[in-house]
Order: structure tokens, then sequence, then C-alpha cells
């Protein structure tokens, strides 16, 4: 019994579909297939790159950043330093001219002090002077 010759047009065809999409369907779509893959891993590829840029980056900001702020902090140091400093010299500057003028203040209020019991000397002399003058009876 010989098969029936359709089944063979049939097979026949089947394998000339196959070979037909094979070379225009799914080639084509392999290929676009890949290159979409291809593309996509040198995306990522791409990203992580950039991803590692930006992190060196942040970290270079922040080395930075802490420097500067380190800087910051010392100067910042040294002007209150400096101003203590200065602040104390100040008050050594004022309290010596205080004991100066303390000083000054206490001689000429020790002379106007002996100047003035010599002229309540005098004036108690020639007072008494006075009285002895008018009690003996002396006008003057």
């Amino acid at each position: 019994m010989l098969p029936d010759l359709s089944v063979l047009w049939v097979i026949a065809l089947v394998l000339l579909l196959t070979v037909i999409l094979q070379q225009l369907f799914f080639k084509p779509l392999l290929r676009v297939i890949h290159a979409r893959e291809e593309a996509v891993g040198s995306a990522r590829v791409l990203a992580e790159r950039s991803a590692a840029e930006a992190r060196r980056a942040g970290e270079e900001f922040d080395a930075r950043t802490t420097a500067a702020r380190a800087v910051f902090y010392r100067e910042l140091e040294d002007m209150r330093k400096q101003g203590q400093d200065e602040r104390v010299a100040m008050i050594a500057a004022a309290r010596v001219q205080a004991e100066q003028d303390l000083t000054t203040a206490r001689a000429t209020i020790t002379a106007e002090t002996a100047q003035a019991r010599q002229q309540l000397g005098q004036d108690a002399d020639h007072l008494g002077r006075l009285i002895a003058d008018r009690l003996a009876g002396r006008v003057a």
C-alpha cells in the first residue's frame, strides 16, 4: 500500500514553509533579539560605569568637604585663640593702666591732703592769732 501523495505534498510544503519562515522571519527576529540583548548589555555596562564614576565623584566631594571643614574649624579655632589672647592682653593692659591711674590718684590725694593739712594748719594759726588778738583787746 502506497501512501497517499497528498501526504508527501503536505510534508514538502511544511518543510518549504519551515525553510522560508526560518530565512524570512526567525533569523531576522533572532538578529533583532540579539542586537537588543547586546544594546541592553552595553547600556547596563555604561550605567554601571556611570554609577561607579558617580560614587567616586561623591566620595571625592565628601573627602574635599571634610578637608574644607577641617581647615575651616582649624582657622576658626586659631581666630578664637587669637581673640582670646588679644582679650587677655587688653585686660592686662587695662589692669596696668588702672594701677597707674590708681597710683597717680593716690599720689594726688596724698599731695592734696598734705597741702590741705598745711593750709588748715596755717588757717588755724591765723585764726588762733585773730582770736587771741580779739581776746586781748586788739582789733585788727
